[in-house]
């Protein structure tokens, strides 16, 4: 290997990214916390166990703290674009300590009823809601493009790294002391982030244009993911994998109690047996990823959960229930890093947080509603019954990838910023909320480039709604042969700047290129305002 491969097999490895300072700070408090969150979990839902209602009220755990996500998942991701991240994330975090903190006072003093857990938990997961999206967006600032698939594999290790060892703590502590004690410790969990985020001094971002109205950017933010085919998939293949996948994460401690006779601390085990697979997977998914591709990791994903649903349903014996706990756990990470891995490398800088909402909102909501179905059918027949209905399920989420993949260019986009539309010649500069904005392009092209160049037009067109167009439309002319005309609206002068200067990228030149390729001559562009109402 020369030395400028080896540099770059460097960089771009799973461990390059601790090299940042910052990065490694970060990591280590994410992973603290996390164990923290992992041990609340546990904490929380043993409190249930043993009431009447366990089967309905366990999931309810997992709905409540991920139900917020449902609700504010879009605003969070538009609030994460639209402000500085690391001022964000020191507020969520540190009114995380705070909840958390009236949730371990609160229980132990007796006073935590199933009510008041499930608020507080509730309360609580509104700010994880808050958190997500502007943590994943805050990467590129804390480590090269280049090594943010590798920071997202950090992350995921991180996580299921307290998988593994969180629970088991939490089981451990509950039967020792009592949950309580697991809800102080996460208190302080969240300190450790506060201070890195405190420490860290984010690099300041140059715009020289006002910035996004809240509820135009929510708006351009679902309309560049209604027009792009390769997240649309992403997002399909998030919810045919969550939906049924979550009911291993809901019906895990009843099953602990019921068909295996486990008390708290066997269930830590349990879950941390899910977690070790995980980190399992997380050594191997390069390896993997680069030898079988993304769908191949989806179909042995899904039927590996599948498999270890299965036998969690119909099994009873400990030690082969936990070796299909960790091949579950396995098949969870290859599935979920994919996934993830595949929207951050699809969404361009200036929606990151917005696109990465709307997959949080499907992976959380997901969970959240998901647990609370499995818990109600479980009620309704049993908990097996729930179980190898998810497990079918999740065979056919590994089938459907036949019909469905992942697209051939996921993850391999050119998101490079680019600024290659040329300024408009103006005889008046519009106001920023001046508007709408109507633009023209007309083409010539020969009769037999057109069926190719409608083609290449149409992607164009996706490209232009993905950037700012509220409406797009190609027309051709009646009355001058071989010529099309193309029209776009933006909402206002000051979106249509940041479409110019912002908001494009690579790719979107890549697909201008393309229609180019069958057209005469050069295209003409004209910019027109709409004129306001004088009456």
């Amino acid at each position: 290997m020369t030395t400028a491969s080896s540099a770059a097999a460097s960089s771009t490895s799973t461990w390059a990214p601790l090299q940042s300072p910052v990065f490694r700070a970060l990591w280590i408090a994410q992973f603290v916390s996390n164990l923290g969150t992992w041990m609340q979990t546990v904490g929380a839902q043993w409190m249930l166990v043993d009431d009447p209602r366990s089967v309905v009220l366990v999931p309810l755990v997992q709905t409540a703290t991920t139900l917020p996500v449902m609700l504010l998942a879009l605003p969070s991701g538009v609030l994460a674009d639209l402000v500085d991240r690391r001022r964000l994330l020191i507020a969520t975090q540190g009114a995380g300590a705070a909840g958390v903190g009236l949730l371990a006072a609160l229980t132990g003093a007796g006073l935590t009823t199933p009510t008041v857990l499930l608020i507080l938990l509730f309360v609580i997961g509104c700010g994880q809601a808050l958190t997500a999206p502007a943590w994943q967006a805050i990467q590129p600032d804390l480590v090269p493009s280049q090594q943010i698939p590798a920071a997202a594999a950090l992350g995921s290790m991180s996580m299921n790294g307290a998988r593994a060892i969180g629970p088991a703590i939490a089981g451990a502590l509950v039967s020792l002391i009592g949950p309580a004690i697991v809800f102080a410790l996460n208190a302080v969990s969240f300190i450790g982030i506060v201070l890195v985020l405190l420490w860290w001094r984010r690099p300041p971002v140059q715009n020289d244009f006002p910035p996004e109205r809240a509820m135009a950017a929510l708006s351009a933010g679902g309309r560049f993911i209604r027009k792009s085919p390769i997240v649309l998939r992403i997002l399909l293949r998030t919810v045919l994998f969550i939906a049924p996948g979550s009911a291993v994460w809901g019906l895990l401690p009843v099953i602990a109690r019921d068909q295996l006779g486990l008390g708290s601390s066997g269930y830590g085990a349990l879950l941390g047996a899910l977690g070790v697979g995980a980190v399992l997977g997380a050594f191997a998914l390069s390896r993997l990823r680069s030898r079988y591709g993304q769908n191949a990791l989806l179909i042995a994903g899904a039927g590996g959960f599948a498999l270890a649903t299965a036998v969690l349903a119909l099994v009873h014996n400990v030690a082969a229930v936990t070796a299909g706990l960790v091949i579950g756990g396995t098949a969870w990470l290859l599935t979920l890093s994919t996934l993830n891995a595949s929207m951050q490398l699809s969404l361009p800088g200036w929606v990151r947080a917005r696109g990465l909402s709307v997959y949080q909102l499907i992976f959380m909501g997901g969970q959240a509603v998901g647990s609370l179905l499995w818990g109600v059918l479980a009620g309704a027949t049993s908990s097996v019954t729930s179980l190898l209905v998810s497990a079918a399920l999740l065979v056919f989420c590994g089938v459907s990838l036949a019909w469905w993949p992942l697209h051939a260019g996921t993850g391999n986009l050119d998101l490079t910023p680019s600024t290659h539309w040329p300024e408009p010649s103006l005889l008046f500069e519009p106001e920023p909320l001046d508007g709408p904005v109507l633009v023209i392009t007309s083409y010539r092209v020969l009769p037999e480039n057109e069926e190719a160049f409608l083609a290449a037009v149409a992607a164009l067109g996706r490209s232009r709604q993905r950037t700012g167009a509220a409406m797009w439309q190609i027309f051709r002319s009646v009355e001058q042969e071989s010529t099309f005309v193309e029209t776009f609206i933006v909402r206002s002068w000051g979106e249509h700047m940041h479409q110019h200067y912002t908001r494009l990228t690579g790719q979107d030149q890549l697909i201008e290129q393309r229609v180019e390729q069958y057209t005469e001559g050069e295209a003409i562009s004209q910019h027109y305002l709409a004129v306001r109402d004088t009456q």
